[in-house]
């Protein structure tokens, strides 16, 4: 087949997340297969128009904005050199059912924007957003094949849409890990260690991580946490929280290797997002042996399994989330049994078996289409 793919941001990006890891992923597998992948995204500053990433033909062209429109020009002049194209939608879709005629379109949604727009954005287009645009949005796409991520954003698409049960046209596809298992138990930090592992925006919430720490600290006197990741909100935090608590350390962005080993160091991973649309840093966690408390929220249900590799939280809070760690950490044998769960729940996972999926459901459209 001869995919085009349109998304807002690609894997070199700054901005990119776990969203531009699914894609490349299973893009860069599919060219391993014999598929003729085109990646069409936005530009970022010091970027190529066009090159090559593992097979994937990446061009780049317009911003944050314009790319909508650019996608829509590129198809219209490059129509003739796909058989399919895949729509994958980050709030604002690409629409591409008012232009797409001649080819099938396959939709991929990882979450839906609901409640973390109000973290993200400010009034009135966040309730703008929420009540009216992100379902005229996905309203076009009711009869268009749509893969996404969980069973949590399933459900809510087919609230959304308004789609019955029997409905078939949306998939769930297997998530896939980076991140190989360890064969055995990393050896884990000499005191009780936290890790929050992820992008410092709003509605990640990291905030309610580190204010769980200090609750943490109250009955875990000797525990200390590490912050991995970057974003906007780092320095307001760093001088919020590290000034006065040395047992706090950012790391900020770091390569795999260095993230990994330090997951894998880590007793436990705090999870505090607003929703997510599987929570793919909750089974990197698990692949390095180390379970997750999380919110109890979109998403990180799907991929915490409560009481067996992680946590699910009673409230969604701080507290909650601190007395839910505190629990595993003052009980090493419960802790070392989630944990030996977790690693084995991390073996279920890779991005070979999401690459397969897709290919069968890109063949299927394509001759359903024909």
């Amino acid at each position: 087949m001869r995919v085009l793919w349109f998304n807002w941001r690609d894997i070199k990006n700054p901005a990119a997340g776990g969203a531009e890891v699914f894609t490349h992923e299973v893009m860069s597998r599919l060219v391993r297969k014999g598929h003729d992948m085109t990646l069409f995204t936005a530009q970022f500053l010091g970027c190529l128009d066009y090159e090559e990433i593992d097979g994937v033909k990446i061009v780049r062209s317009g911003g944050k904005y314009s790319i909508y429109r650019r996608a829509k020009d590129y198809y219209k002049m490059k129509k003739n050199d796909y058989d399919i194209v895949v729509d994958e939608i980050n709030t604002r879709p690409f629409l591409t059912p008012q232009f797409v005629r001649e080819k099938p379109i396959l939709a991929l949604i990882h979450q839906l924007a609901r409640e973390d727009i109000f973290y993200e954005l400010s009034y009135p287009l966040s309730f703008i957003i929420y009540h009216y645009l992100e379902k005229k949005w996905l309203s076009y796409y009711k009869t268009i094949p749509i893969v996404t991520v969980s069973n949590s954003t399933k459900e809510e698409l087919k609230t959304l849409l308004d789609l019955k049960d029997s409905n078939s046209n949306i998939i769930v596809a297997p998530q896939g890990l980076s991140a190989r298992p360890r064969f055995e138990m990393p050896k884990k930090e000499d005191v009780p260690t936290v890790a929050f592992v992820g992008r410092l925006k709003r509605y990640k919430l990291p905030d309610h991580a580190i204010e769980a720490f200090y609750e943490i600290r109250k009955k875990v006197p000797d525990a200390k946490m590490w912050v991995i990741g970057d974003g906007y909100m780092r320095e307001e935090l760093e001088k919020k929280y590290s000034d006065n608590n040395k047992n706090i350390i950012f790391f900020g962005k770091t390569g795999n290797e260095l993230k990994y080993d330090l997951m894998g160091r880590a007793h436990l991973l705090l999870v505090p997002s607003v929703k997510e649309g599987w929570g793919l840093v909750v089974t990197e966690a698990n692949a390095m042996g180390t379970p997750a408390i999380a919110y109890n929220v979109s998403g990180l249900r799907d991929s915490v399994t409560n009481g067996e590799t992680g946590l699910l939280t009673a409230e969604n809070t701080p507290q909650s989330l601190a007395n839910s760690a505190i629990s595993l950490l003052k009980d090493k044998e419960l802790l070392s049994k989630f944990s030996i769960n977790a690693l084995n729940f991390s073996r279920r996972f890779s991005w070979q078996n999401t690459a397969d999926m897709f290919e069968k459901v890109i063949l299927n459209i394509v001759q359903r289409k024909s």
